[in-house]
């Protein structure tokens, strides 16, 4: 059974995680939001998804374009939650996991860091 949390609550958990991002990082983050949706329409146990041009990735080219985006689903991290610490727990890895999708880091390196 889900954990049950207020919309709001969760986004203040995604503020939280936000502030565990060195700064040094938080500052070289560039031309990227993050929201908070329900759900990834298309495959709805998705905890988060990047989506966008890794920095590591962006030439002289990069330029007039859309933000990138971090979308951490609410529903979905509710779903495997139990308590309200596993759900600061889950944001936490879950927006660290996006953040560094962001700065290139890919999946593989991310498991092997622990924040797979």
């Amino acid at each position: 059974m889900a954990f049950a949390m207020t919309r709001q609550r969760f986004e203040e958990l995604v503020g939280d995680a936000l502030d565990l991002i060195p700064e040094e990082f938080a500052r070289a983050m560039d031309n990227v939001v993050i929201l908070v949706e329900d759900r990834n329409p298309e495959n709805p146990t998705l905890l988060g998804l990047y989506h966008g041009v890794a920095l590591t990735e962006r030439t002289s080219q990069y330029g007039g374009v859309l933000p990138d985006t971090i979308n951490i689903y609410r529903e979905a991290i509710l779903d495997i939650c139990r308590t309200e610490d596993d759900v600061v727990e889950e944001v936490a890895v879950t927006v660290v996991h996006e953040i560094a999708h962001h700065f290139g880091i890919d999946d593989a390196r991310l498991h092997e860091l622990g924040w797979g």
